[in-house]
């Protein structure tokens, strides 16, 4: 008798339209790690403290935020201590930088085809 192995679909990697929505990452697209990436970009490095001021988030929430970024290689943590007192960096990677472009290319797609539909809609109703 024959044995036959299944292989599970990957449903993410084949999306079923064309839409915009399939362009999102959600690495990238949660509301946090967003505006970390949007916050990093344009700077070499950023300090823990900055990023948990700028944001308005405890400790734990940025660091699980990062952690995530981190493993999906979107940021690269460093940590220092001078003069005793330990410093936490953060920097976008090009891996990053690319990634947020994808998104935001993503947002503007779909915002075109807000736009496209509402002109539409006008024209019907004049």
């Amino acid at each position: 008798m024959a044995r036959f192995e299944r292989k599970a679909l990957n449903y993410e990697s084949r999306p079923m339209t064309d839409h915009p929505i399939h362009e999102l990452d959600d690495d990238v697209h949660q509301r946090v790690r967003l505006g970390i990436l949007a916050s990093l970009l344009g700077l070499s490095r950023a300090d823990f403290a900055l990023l948990k001021r700028e944001l308005a988030l405890t400790d734990g929430n940025l660091g699980r935020h990062l952690a995530v970024l981190q493993e999906a290689g979107l940021v690269k943590l460093t940590r220092e201590a001078r003069g005793g007192r330990p410093r936490t960096w953060v920097a976008i990677t090009a891996q990053g930088k690319k990634a947020l472009r994808k998104e935001i290319n993503a947002l503007r797609e779909i915002m075109a085809r807000i736009e496209s539909a509402e002109s539409a809609v006008s024209i019907e109703i004049k």
